[in-house]
C-alpha cells in the first residue's frame, strides 16, 4: 500500500476527530497532533480550519455515494428491497459504538449561522448527489414522478439518522426502511394500474 501524503494524513486525522467529536469541539493543534504533523505543516496544506472541514466532507462524499450504491446493488429482490437494504446497512452501522449519524448533518448543523461556508455547499451537493441518484433509479424503472419519490426518500433517509442519533435507537432507520418500500412499492403500482394513454 502507498503511504500517504502529508494532506492525507491531516485530512485522515481530522475525519477522525471531526466525526468523532464535531467540529467546533475540535481545534487545529488536536489534528496536528494527531497527523503528527506540527500546525505550520497543517496551515501550508490548509488556509484555514474552514479549509480543513470542507476537505473533510469532501473526502467523506464519493465513498458515502458509492457505499450507497453497492448497498443497493448487492440485495437481493426490486428496487423497493433494495431501497430498503439501504436503510437496513445503515441500521446496522447505527448500531456501532462508534457511530455518530451523518457527518454532513451535523457539519451542517455546526455551521447553520454560516450558510456560505464551503463545508455547507460540499454537503448540500453530497445530499443533492444522492438524490439526483435516486431519481435516476426510480427513472429507470419507468416509475411516475421519479423526482418526486426521490425527494421523499431523502427525507426519511435524513429524519431517520436525526431521530436515531437522538434517541440511540437504531430500529426508527428499520421503520424508514419499511415506508421506503412501501413508498417505492405504491409508485410502481400507480405506474402499472394507470398507463400512459396517448390523447
Amino acid at each position: 500500500m502507498a503511504e500517504l501524503s502529508t494532506r492525507e494524513r491531516i485530512v485522515g486525522a481530522a475525519s477522525s476527530l471531526f466525526y468523532a467529536q464535531g467540529i467546533r469541539a475540535v481545534s487545529v493543534d488536536a489534528v496536528a497532533e494527531k497527523a503528527g504533523v506540527t500546525k505550520r505543516t497543517l496551515y501550508y496544506h490548509f488556509a484555514s480550519k474552514d479549509d480543513l472541514i470542507a476537505a473533510y466532507l469532501a473526502a467523506r462524499d464519493q465513498p458515502n455515494l458509492m457505499l450507497f450504491r453497492r448497498w443497493f446493488e448487492e440485495a437481493e429482490g426490486g428496487t423497493a428491497a433494495k431501497m430498503r437494504a439501504i436503510f437496513l446497512n445503515l441500521a446496522r452501522s447505527a448500531r456501532h459504538p462508534k457511530w455518530r449519524g451523518c457527518g454532513f448533518l451535523r457539519t451542517s448543523a455546526e455551521l447553520a449561522n454560516l450558510p456560505g461556508h464551503p463545508a455547507i455547499r460540499i454537503g448540500a451537493a453530497h445530499k443533492k448527489a444522492f438524490e439526483n441518484w435516486l431519481r435516476h433509479v426510480f427513472e429507470t424503472e419507468a416509475i411516475a414522478d421519479a423526482a418526486l419519490l426521490a425527494r421523499q426518500i431523502v427525507l426519511l433517509l435524513d429524519g431517520s439518522f436525526a431521530v436515531v442519533l437522538l434517541h440511540r435507537d437504531a430500529s426508527y432507520m428499520e421503520d424508514a426502511g419499511e415506508a421506503a418500500f412501501t413508498l417505492v412499492e405504491a409508485a410502481r403500482r400507480g405506474e402499472a394500474r394507470n398507463p400512459s394513454v396517448a390523447a
